[in-house]
């Protein structure tokens, strides 16, 4: 029986109608799609040559078809349906490959697409899956610090928008924190946007910490499907607080010397290990009844040796406390005597020095800045005694500490002459007066009888309390020389008689060759008055006598000075004898 016009066309429509009641039992074919991206379905038919049209559809939790895309494949012309959720989202391609841009949760259905031909209808449904990758997670509101032996909230670790939901898991140093009744405690909490069917998932933790976690780095990680499978986001690490109470205190000496003397500033420093570290202790000072609560530095300044002992700190309660000992050193000198001292020449001195030391000293003698071997001592000043004395002590041990004290000792002495000449053999004589005192005497010369002062003189250097005054002279008769020496202790006065006879002679302190001398001088003397006798006539006689008389006069004043030379004296009145003779 042939069918009518009729019947043919509305064959397609049958078909159609009869597919839609159909449900393959085919396996699905899955499109994963990334939330926000656009979702590409290829229709997974071979194009019939005797198409029709094409469309697609979805179905609902009812099992009722929505159709969503239209395409005619000899118009070539597309239509998409009314449904409000994918309104300027949807693209048909002529191979009938539907994309939905900007994908969405809501997205997440069976979608079928029918090829219609005149004698069959083709469907192929594909499963759309989408996944949102959630935000990185983090710990909000952290704890500002915990305390040990005390469960407390650490914080809460969250990760947003999210789909499917996912799971967080905590870390401790980088291994999973267990559950643990009293210790570890976690809270899991999941939230959809019913706009969007996003998840953002959180989970808070407490925690009770030992000491040990002072510097753990806490840290959460979000676990989560995604196109390629379960993937892992970690979180920052989070360091956190741990207060711990102080189970041991420590004093400690700062000093920028490993020994402490007399004088010095004493910085003592106390330190607990507890977190956060004690900010005020109480200290413990030798010689203070009660203690001292100061802040963890207690300083002394200029200390005496009597602050040497044992120093305490301990923590405000009394408890937990640390001690040490400290020495101060110190080093005393006793300089007997001491400062500015004069003495007289001849008498003894004793000189002490003597030291008390908190540990070995090394003592050391100074004169005038040259180091002594021995310390000085005096039976007899002289004056090369005088000078500025230094006893020093140090300990080697101690930096810095050393000591010293002076004596400054002068050695006075009255003045004392001693008279020397020489006649050399171009007549001129060469006078000496050694002189001995301090402090320096004043050297004058002068000849007796005329009083008249000798300027031209010649001084040594001044050694040891010596020094000589020197005048040369060539006497036309004989005369007598003074040399006056004179201090602030006394006045002393040598004379001695020079002849104006010009035969070499020395007058040195040896007795004995002083007698020889003389006796050559006689000699000579008594040669030249025979002589001279003999030379002047009776004519004359008259006139030599009166002017050899004269001479003999002067002479026999300079003879009765105490101190002058016997010897020549002798000889002067020998020789006037034997003139008048």
């Amino acid at each position: 029986m042939m069918e009518s016009p009729a019947a043919t066309a509305r064959r397609p429509l049958l078909l159609l109608l009869a597919a839609l009641c159909l449900r393959p039992g085919l396996g699905l074919y899955t499109v994963n799609a990334v939330y926000g991206d656009t979702i590409v379905m290829p229709c997974r038919q071979e194009i019939p040559a005797d198409l029709m049209f094409g469309k697609w559809k979805y179905e609902t939790a009812n099992d009722s078809p929505v159709f969503i895309a239209f395409r005619s494949s000899t118009k070539k012309n597309v239509q998409y349906d009314d449904v409000p959720e994918y309104k300027d989202r949807l693209s048909l391609s002529e191979n009938y490959t539907l994309s939905i841009r900007n994908a969405r949760i809501s997205d997440e259905k069976r979608f079928v697409c029918m090829l219609v031909t005149v004698d069959n209808v083709f469907e192929e449904p594909t499963i759309v899956k989408v996944f949102k990758r959630p935000s990185q997670p983090e710990i909000i509101h952290p704890a500002n610090f915990l305390e040990t032996e005390k469960l407390k909230m650490l914080g809460e670790c969250i990760a947003r928008e999210s789909y499917p939901e996912g799971n967080i898991t905590w870390y401790k140093n980088g291994n999973i924190l267990q559950p643990m009744e009293g210790v570890v405690v976690m809270s899991l909490q999941k939230i959809v946007d019913q706009s969007s069917g996003l998840f953002t998932t959180s989970s808070s933790l407490q925690y009770k910490p030992t000491k040990k976690d002072a510097k753990a780095q806490f840290s959460c990680r979000v676990t989560y499907y995604g196109p390629a499978g379960q993937e892992t986001i970690p979180s920052q690490p989070v360091v956190f607080d741990i207060h711990y109470p102080t189970e041991k205190v420590t004093i400690k000496v700062l000093s920028q010397r490993n020994m402490i003397k007399e004088g010095d500033n004493i910085t003592l420093k106390c330190s607990g290990n507890g977190n956060p570290p004690p900010q005020e202790f109480l200290f413990y000072i030798p010689g203070e009844r009660e203690a001292i609560r100061s802040s963890d530095t207690y300083i002394m300044t200029d200390v005496r040796r009597n602050a040497t002992g044992e120093y305490k700190c301990s923590l405000i309660d009394g408890s937990k406390e640390d001690s040490t000992n400290i020495t101060i050193h110190y080093l005393d000198l006793s300089l007997t005597p001491s400062g500015e001292v004069t003495k007289q020449i001849g008498e003894a001195l004793l000189v002490s020095c003597t030291i008390a030391s908190s540990t070995k000293a090394t003592v050391l003698w100074l004169k005038d800045n040259t180091r002594m071997q021995t310390s000085p001592t005096f039976s007899s000043l002289q004056y090369q005694d005088a000078g500025n004395y230094i006893c020093e002590t140090a300990q080697q041990e101690v930096e810095g500490l050393k000591k010293r004290k002076t004596l400054s000792l002068t050695v006075e002495g009255k003045p004392q002459i001693k008279i020397t000449k020489k006649t050399e053999s171009n007549k001129s004589k060469t006078i000496i007066c050694h002189v001995e005192g301090f402090p320096k005497p004043a050297v004058q010369w002068t000849i007796t009888g005329s009083g008249s002062i000798i300027n031209k003189t010649e001084e040594s250097k001044y050694v040891n309390g010596r020094f000589s005054s020197k005048i040369v002279i060539s006497p036309e008769e004989n005369v007598t020389l003074t040399c006056i020496a004179e201090n602030q202790l006394e006045r002393t006065v040598t004379s001695m008689n020079v002849s104006a006879i010009s035969i070499p002679e020395y007058d040195e302190p040896d007795d004995r060759n002083g007698y020889n001398r003389e006796k050559v001088n006689d000699q000579a003397k008594l040669i030249v008055g025979i002589v001279v006798g003999l030379l002047l006539a009776a004519l004359v006689a008259g006139i030599v006598y009166w002017v050899y008389m004269k001479r003999s006069k002067t002479a026999s004043k300079h003879v009765a000075k105490d101190l002058g030379n016997t010897e020549e004296n002798k000889k002067l009145e020998e020789n006037n004898h034997k003139s008048e003779a």
